[in-house]
């Protein structure tokens, strides 16, 4: 089960966080930041054995209890989800799919300006529901 989802923008900064109230916060956040090094990692260091038209990382590192996961947009937004190792995804890309189409329909709104928090209730709705372990059809 997905148990935080955070969206971090060009500069690093959160842009949607996202945290299972069952699950300690600060403790997703440091994952989430810890994850975001991974994923500057990854990036600098593409080749052409890494096609960097691929935009899900996979699985960035194991802990103990989750498992984090990585995905970077054309621009650069960079999404990580944290899961249970408990209660396994069946398809991360799939997640990610959902949730870089929810931020795609974000982005085309007139009134949303690149870099702000987002606060649009239907991207709310899709992470909420993928949390949930619902998908999005």
């Amino acid at each position: 089960a997905v148990v935080s989802t955070q969206s971090t923008g060009k500069d690093n900064c959160p842009l949607y966080v996202a945290t299972d109230p069952t699950e300690d916060a600060l403790k997703m956040h440091f994952l989430v930041h810890t994850s975001i090094d991974v994923i500057e990692e990854k990036l600098s260091s593409a080749t052409a054995a890494n096609d960097p038209r691929d935009l899900y990382l996979g699985q960035l590192y194991p802990n103990e209890d989750y498992r984090i996961y990585g995905y970077v947009t054309n621009t650069k937004i960079k999404i990580v989800v944290i899961e249970t190792i408990s209660n396994p995804l069946k398809d991360a890309r799939q997640v990610f799919s959902q949730v870089h189409s929810a931020y795609i329909s974000l982005v085309c709104n007139p009134f949303y300006s690149p870099g702000e928090t987002i606060t649009s209730q239907p991207f709310l709705q899709t992470v909420t529901a993928l949390m949930r372990g619902k998908a999005i059809a």
